[in-house]
């Protein structure tokens, strides 16, 4: 395939992806109210991580000593981001905390200029500002700064810092061993937050319904896909491309009955849609010299 093909499949990957998280947000609410978000969290990756670790073990023996240190790292940082969103979610409605967390589109270029000096041209900052808006209106409607915002804010920071350091690190041809070594990484970071005791288990068949969907296909899947697609996109279009997650949350909710369409869905989902478009444009104009080779770093 050509360099244009797959990026196309990698930014079509991510909108699956996208999708899937998209849906995940009224599980993760409804079974918080039922057993603590650490033991949660514990549960939900071991599982992941073992699935994981079973399907890729000698894609993980193949990595480098510096590429599994890069998974740990990496696992970590999310794994941090993952106890922190879900916390935030327990205080805070699910549209709410859809909010806070797409502000990684925003924390993403500044972090990728702080940390690694990439200069950002108009039309992403420009694309910026528009999923930044369109998130405001999916989201938000009337809403005060508490203890719960903050904390998914911090989680944002985090998974920001994830995609920057994800989009240097990820290499093409290791996405299976790399994702699995994060997802070891997660998990344990979310057992440490549960110590000294055994985590709880889900209560009953709906919870562990949500919990194995949760694992093996919005931890796991989810993980390999955003893995291998940054291996392919710069980390600035890939957060972009990630802030579709409440547009697919709004349609997740109106299809089942929970919501209703209205006119700041429209706006909103239109303006994030709208961004994901400049930043597809760009590579065809070179408007993102600093990022192109990315992975080559």
């Amino acid at each position: 395939m050509n360099a244009r093909t797959t990026s196309i499949l990698a930014t079509l990957g991510l909108l699956a992806m996208t999708a899937v998280w998209g849906s995940t947000f009224v599980l993760i609410k409804g079974v918080v109210g039922r057993m603590p978000v650490a033991d949660f969290l514990a549960v939900r990756f071991v599982i992941a991580a073992a699935a994981m670790l079973a399907l890729f073990a000698r894609p993980v023996w193949r990595l480098g000593r510096r590429q599994v240190l890069h998974g740990l790292v990496l696992g970590t940082i999310y794994g941090i981001g993952q106890l922190l969103q879900t916390w935030g979610l327990s205080l805070i409605a699910p549209s709410v905390s859809g909010f806070a967390t797409g502000m990684y589109v925003v924390f993403t270029p500044i972090l990728a200029l702080l940390l690694l000096g990439q200069r950002m041209a108009g039309m992403v900052w420009l694309a910026v500002g528009l999923s930044t808006v369109g998130l405001a209106l999916l989201s938000l409607n009337g809403v005060s700064v508490d203890l719960g915002v903050w904390l998914t804010l911090a989680s944002a920071a985090l998974y920001a810092l994830h995609i920057v350091l994800l989009g240097q690190w990820s290499r093409q041809g290791e996405a299976f061993g790399l994702s699995a070594v994060q997802m070891v990484a997660i998990a344990a970071v979310c057992l440490l937050a549960i110590v000294p005791h055994a985590p709880v288990l889900p209560p009953d068949r709906s919870a562990w319904f949500a919990v194995l969907y949760m694992a093996l296909i919005a931890g796991a899947g989810a993980m390999l896909m955003q893995t291998w697609a940054q291996s392919h996109l710069p980390a600035t279009r890939a957060a972009i491309v990630m802030t579709t997650e409440p547009v697919f949350a709004a349609a997740f909710a109106v299809l089942l009955g929970s919501d209703v369409l209205s006119w700041r869905m429209l706006l909103g989902g239109g303006l994030i849609l709208a961004a994901m478009y400049l930043v597809e444009l760009m590579p065809r104009r070179g408007a993102l010299p600093t990022e192109a080779v990315h992975h080559e770093v």
